[in-house]
């Protein structure tokens, strides 16, 4: 596994990076982290669950497959949803602290094959600055970095209201199979439908009523992604 290295606009002036996708960068996989500046276009496309990782912590996850290693909106090399998670849209880029200064710089993989001097769009103008390249990846490290303590913050408002509830999904397929995923939670909306004003307010206040009713928007694309299922079982 190679080190990413600073972004350097002398050494790395005439970088450029091909946006590719696939199994190789990633992106074979059934769900994959979310974070709350995200979920409004994520709920567009796909069901926002929750899961607690191993460490107990609680996460968001867009569900992107219904078996292990499944991504259906994954065709080659690129996505055919409308947006890629944060996680996955930055590439071969990452944010690390400078151990001198403390300050965050954005790292990229030299050794990533959608790197390179010679194709894919450019990292910098011509006289200085970002390239929209640069500019889109960036745009996803600042959405993981402002996504951890908005997680937290998140899940700590809805945890304490008690607004957290596991979820049972069964999925049928063409009524021969039938695939149960049971180690998801959701967003409870008897019991958000049931607050008070003043926990409405307070939660409306925070933005996290607003997350709230996304998630239990997403779960409708949970038809779409059984379509996708039995079209790609033919």
């Amino acid at each position: 596994m190679t080190t990413p290295v600073p972004l350097d606009t002398i050494d790395h002036h005439d970088l450029r990076v091909a946006m590719r996708h696939g199994p190789d960068h990633g992106d074979a996989v059934n769900q994959l982290l979310a974070v709350p500046g995200e979920f409004e276009p994520l709920a567009r496309e796909f069901p926002i669950l929750f899961r607690r990782d191993d460490a107990g912590t609680w996460r968001a996850v867009v569900l992107l497959g219904l078996e292990r290693g499944e991504n259906l909106f994954l065709d080659g090399d690129r996505w055919t949803s409308r947006t890629v998670p944060a996680v996955q849209a930055r590439g071969p880029f990452s944010v690390a602290l400078r151990p001198d200064t403390g300050e965050a710089t954005i790292h990229v993989d030299l050794d990533d094959p959608r790197i390179s001097r010679d194709t894919g769009e450019p990292l910098f103008l011509p006289h200085g600055g970002h390239a929209p390249a640069l500019q889109r990846a960036t745009r996803s490290l600042q959405l993981i970095g402002e996504g951890l303590p908005a997680t937290e913050a998140m899940f700590a408002a809805l945890d304490g209201g008690g607004l957290i509830e596991p979820v049972a999904i069964t999925v049928t397929l063409d009524s021969s199979r039938e695939i149960a995923l049971n180690q998801y939670h959701t967003v409870a909306a008897d019991r958000l439908a049931g607050l008070d004003g003043d926990t409405l307010s307070r939660l409306n206040r925070a933005g996290v009523l607003r997350l709230a009713f996304l998630v239990q928007a997403s779960l409708g694309n949970m038809a779409r992604l059984i379509e996708l299922k039995n079209a790609r079982r033919g």
